[in-house]
């Protein structure tokens, strides 16, 4: 078998007979492990050829090679990052992971990914994932891709003993249960959590049986045994197949080396690494086939050493290989998009609320996109918290819309790996506040699809959610956290202010290429106004003008943006014209209409947000504009935001915290010199 590139999934008949399988694991394992080991011996060379970290798999090999066995082509695997084995087995050739690991141009994601993150989409491999536990709501996504799109697919998602502890893993499994999805959850158990022993932690002798706690069979085997993993794997594939939902396979390995390639194992028991060097699987499988008169000692040193001169030859170009060119570090990022002239839409208008404005977008995109979902806590039969989904199971089914578990990582997660998979799921997140116990999935894995697959992958999801204060919200319901998705790089981010962009703005994020968040605005939910529907969609990105003046503009977004209409108004009054520019989409954020109301302004800027002010979006823009236009300012910019304090339930003390129109006159007063 040519090992770069060739593999068991695609190239070994469900019903292959025990002997050749045998024989033919022994190559792949081998091979991965070889591989290992030249990747452990770039690290340690001088000067290294493999910059920082990397999480090597001795031990496990059997694991990958007997579940590709018994999947198809059509299916797709989410791989921990001790991931290498799985790359290889789902058909990333040896020299193209290597050039990644090594973070060479000719690497599978030209460098980006290095060894723990490892991409290749197209080829069934959704990735390898860092963050302990994450990849499981993702697999959970792709797997619901598979059911949504009438395919009978299945995703396998491999983690460590370790992860079993991790919220987010088990949101995933609550979520994958309950939707019955085609998810095959292959626990790769050995014995230890990085550097802690997992019996420490866990006073169980079966991880698995944790699986009845959710509704699925779990079962424990032996993972250095191929033959044992393939059938195991093979019997919870066709339940899944059948509709039968998710299994739980724990595969018992031994852990050769350590946690990382650095790692001494100083905290390790010297009668603990013996006995995992007696399970090595590698060496078992090579006298199970001598026993058995399978192959004889010369034919599996044949094997050897093409496998090891294949890798020595390919070791030799990795290293000679060239770095990535310097110039593409920033590309493929998010989708490029021009900043749009705002379309008029051109379909029937009708008066509705901001929060109808939502219902009809979401409406809209559910009768015209047949890959969109609508899904999140309460939103199928009960219509959402604030009635932005309802009627829409009524109308689509619950197989479009539909209620998940209170479960943010799950909801966000399988959102990430519904939309890798040719979904456009648009996901309500009750409260922004809610983010916070989720947030890795927007930031750590959404946020870098496209940018490590070069844009060969990406994740068209929308988040909906909504912030800010409203009397009798405590701390933890009225947050304003815009600025914490502002800083991340990979997602757009829109604010509607009023119940045209509430239409408009959302039906442009699910149209879009890249993950979108939507704040919405709890405190205009009810707001009603003339909203034109059907017509154009707009792009996600832009500003719009809500007023224009001559003696200062004043930049604004979300909820504040009526208050800074009202303070335009205060300040017509006084001789004072002042514009208002609603910024819309935070990210990308429009420069070009920024330098528009500097200009437009006189040289003179006041910016306005509900959020507290340190740290705020408006400390970015002040500071782009000193530093792109600085020589048009006639005064400095000046801010009004909250103060850096919590948010107090009590009406009185909001209003005393929140930015007023007596402020925000003022401080444009202030600007003026008056």
């Amino acid at each position: 078998m040519n090992s770069g590139g060739a593999h068991l999934k695609a190239n070994v008949d469900p019903v292959v007979q025990a002997a050749g399988f045998s024989l033919l694991a022994y190559r792949r394992m081998h091979f991965i492990r070889a591989f290992e080991q030249s990747c452990w011996d770039l690290s340690a060379a001088t000067p290294p050829a493999i910059a920082g970290s990397i999480h090597l798999c001795a031990g496990q090999e059997a694991i990958p090679v007997g579940a590709a066995a018994a999947l198809r082509a059509d299916d797709a695997v989410v791989a921990t990052y001790r991931g290498h084995g799985w790359a290889l087995e789902c058909g990333v050739g040896a020299r193209e992971l290597m050039a990644e690991i090594c973070q060479r141009a000719e690497g599978v994601n030209g460098g980006r990914a290095g060894s723990p993150l490892v991409m290749a989409p197209a080829r069934g491999f959704i990735g390898e994932n860092s963050i302990v536990g994450a990849g499981v709501p993702i697999a959970a996504g792709v797997a619901m891709a598979q059911q949504a799109l009438g395919k009978d697919g299945v995703a396998l998602v491999s983690f460590g003993d370790g992860a079993m502890s991790q919220g987010g893993l088990h949101e995933g499994m609550v979520f994958a249960v309950s939707r019955k999805l085609p998810l095959v959850l292959v626990m790769e158990n050995n014995a230890w959590s990085e550097m802690t022993p997992t019996s420490r932690i866990v006073p169980l002798d079966r991880l698995a049986r944790r699986a009845a706690g959710y509704g699925m069979p779990g079962v424990t085997i032996d993972g250095t045994d191929p033959l044992a993993v393939r059938d195991t794997i093979r019997l919870a594939i066709e339940r899944a197949r059948r509709g039968g939902g998710p299994t739980l396979v724990e595969c018992r390995v031994p852990r050769l080396w350590g946690h990382y390639n650095r790692d001494i194992e100083h905290y390790r028991p010297k009668a603990d690494r013996a006995k995992a060097q007696g399970r090595d699987p590698v060496e078992r499988l090579a006298a199970r086939l001598l026993d058995a008169g399978l192959a004889d000692a010369a034919a599996l040193h044949t094997i050897r050493g093409e496998n090891e001169r294949e890798l020595a030859a390919l070791v030799q170009r990795v290293v000679a290989a060239p770095a990535p060119e310097v110039k593409d570090a920033t590309t493929h990022v998010i989708a490029p998009s021009a900043i749009p002239t705002i379309a008029v839409s051109a379909g029937e208008t009708r008066a509705m609320t901001y929060i109808q404005a939502v219902n009809e977008a979401l409406r809209a995109e559910l009768a015209e996109r047949p890959e969109v979902l609508v899904y999140g806590e309460d939103c199928g039969e009960a219509g959402g918290i604030f009635g932005a989904t309802r009627y829409l199971q009524r109308d689509f089914g619950e197989s479009r819309v539909f209620d998940t578990p209170i479960a943010e990582s799950a909801i966000l997660g399988s959102a990430v790996g519904a939309a890798m998979r040719g979904l456009r799921p648009v996901v309500e997140i009750m409260w922004a506040d809610f983010l916070l116990v989720a947030l890795d999935q927007i930031v750590n894995q959404a946020a870098n699809v496209r940018y490590v697959t070069r844009g060969e992958a990406t994740v068209p999801l929308v988040v909906r959610t909504q912030q800010g204060a409203t009397p009798g919200s405590c701390a933890q319901h009225s947050q304003c956290l815009e600025a914490l998705l502002f800083h991340v790089p990979g997602l757009k981010l829109g604010l509607p202010s009023t119940p045209q962009d509430a239409y408009d703005m959302l039906r442009a994020a699910v149209a879009d290429a890249d993950p979108t968040i939507i704040i919405e605005a709890r405190a205009l939910y009810q707001r009603k106004a003339e909203v034109k529907l059907g017509g154009p969609l707009q792009a996600a990105a832009g500003a719009a003008w809500r007023r224009r003046g001559t003696d200062l503009s004043i930049i604004s977004w979300g909820t504040t943006v009526d208050t800074a209409l009202a303070a335009a108004e205060r300040l017509q009054e006084q001789g004072i014209d002042a514009g208002v520019l609603d910024l819309r989409w935070l990210a990308p954020l429009d420069d070009a209409a920024l330098e528009a109301a500097l200009d437009a302004g006189n040289g003179r800027l006041l910016i306005v947000h509900e959020a507290n002010v340190t740290g705020g979006v408006g400390a970015e823009i002040a500071a782009r504009i000193a530093e792109r236009h600085g020589e048009k300012l006639k005064a400095a910019v000046r801010r009004v935001g909250a103060p850096d304090t919590r948010m107090p339930a009590a009406p009185n003390l909001q209003a005393a915290i929140l930015p007023s129109v007596d402020r925000m006159v003022e401080a444009a007063a202030k600007l003026l010199g008056r």
